[in-house]
C-alpha cells in the first residue's frame, strides 16, 4: 500500500500541482487508511472494508467534515489507481459521503474593519511593524485574499500603476486582483521605512518571510486592541470582502473570479449572509413584515 500511495503523491505533486499543504493532508489521510488495513493487500479492498472504517471514523467522534475530507482523499486514491490499472474495479465507487452541516461563515461590519485596521496605525514615519502591521490588514480587506496568499506576496507581484496584483492561490494557480489605493499607500510607507533589499514583501523581526502563523498573531494582538468579538480569524477578512461587495452591489461571477474560487457553489454560500441582512432591513422597516 505505502508504495501506492507515494506514487499517488508524485501524481499530485507532478501533474495536478497541488500545494504542499494539500499533499500532506492527502498524504495523512491516506497513511490513516493505511494504518487501519493493518497490511491488507490493496487488491483484497472492497466495499465492507471501507464500511468499516468509516464506521471506526464515526466512532471517534470526528465531525462530518473531517470525515467528508478524508473520504474525499480515498476517492482521488481509489480513481487514480483504477485509472492507472493497479485495481479492476473501483471499490468505493458506491460509498456515500456525510452529508455536512452548512455553517455560514462569520464576517464583520465595515465598522468593525475600519477599527481594527486603525487599530494598526504607524506611530510616526519610523514605526516598522506599525507601518507592517496596517499594510498587511489594508492588503488582506482591500484584496480579499488567503493568509497564504497574503505572506506569498512578493514586490514584483504588485503593480501599482495598474492597482492590480498576482497572487498564487490553491493549487498553484495564478490569478490577477485589483488593490485598492488605501493597500498601496500603506504597502509605501511600509516600504519606504523598511529599507531593506529583498523581494519578499512582508517580513518578519529576522528579516525572513513572515508566516501564516506570524500573520495571525499580529491579527489576534490588533483584535484585542480594537476591541473585537472573539472568533475572527484571518480567513473572516476574506468573508467579509465578499459580503461587503455583494451588500454593495457586485454579482457574485465577480466575486468568485476575485476570491478565486474554481466553482460557483463555494462563493454562493455568501448569498445567504446578505439574504440574511435583506430580511433584517425588511423586518424592521417594513410595516406588515
Amino acid at each position: 500500500m505505502e508504495k501506492y500511495i507515494e506514487k499517488f503523491v508524485r501524481y499530485l505533486e507532478i501533474e495536478k500541482n497541488y500545494s504542499p499543504h494539500t499533499i500532506l493532508n492527502y498524504k495523512l489521510d491516506l497513511q490513516n487508511f493505511n494504518n487501519f488495513l493493518a497490511g491488507m493487500d490493496l487488491e483484497k479492498i472492497d466495499y465492507l472494508n471501507l464500511r468499516k472504517y468509516l464506521a471506526v471514523l464515526k466512532e471517534k467522534n470526528l465531525g462530518n467534515r473531517t470525515v467528508g475530507r478524508r473520504l474525499s482523499a480515498l476517492r482521488s486514491f481509489f480513481r487514480f489507481l483504477s485509472r492507472e490499472g493497479y485495481i479492476k474495479t473501483n471499490p468505493i465507487l458506491l460509498l456515500s459521503s456525510p452529508k455536512l452541516d452548512k455553517h455560514l461563515p462569520s464576517f464583520m461590519t465595515e465598522d468593525e474593519v475600519a477599527r481594527l485596521i486603525d487599530s494598526a496605525f504607524g506611530k510616526d514615519a519610523k514605526d516598522l511593524l506599525g507601518l507592517r502591521d496596517r499594510a498587511i490588514l489594508e492588503a488582506f480587506y482591500s484584496s480579499g485574499l488567503r493568509i497564504s496568499e497574503l505572506v506569498g506576496l512578493n514586490l514584483d507581484d504588485i503593480d501599482a500603476i495598474s492597482g492590480i496584483i498576482k497572487v498564487r492561490g490553491k493549487g498553484k494557480k495564478e490569478r490577477i486582483v485589483p488593490i485598492g489605493e488605501a493597500a498601496l499607500q500603506a504597502i509605501k510607507k511600509y516600504l519606504d521605512c523598511r529599507k531593506i533589499q529583498t523581494n519578499v514583501l512582508f517580513l518578519n523581526n529576522n528579516k525572513r518571510r513572515l508566516t501564516t502563523r506570524g500573520v495571525s498573531f499580529i491579527l489576534l494582538h490588533y483584535l484585542k486592541s480594537a476591541g473585537i468579538k472573539p472568533g475572527v480569524s484571518a480567513h473572516t477578512f476574506r468573508h467579509s470582502f465578499a459580503t461587503h461587495l455583494l451588500n454593495r452591489g457586485a454579482d457574485l461571477r465577480t466575486v468568485q473570479e476575485l476570491l478565486g474560487h474554481a466553482n460557483l457553489s463555494t462563493t454562493q454560500i455568501y448569498t445567504h449572509l446578505t439574504t440574511e441582512r435583506l430580511k433584517s432591513v425588511y423586518d424592521k422597516a417594513h410595516p406588515h413584515a
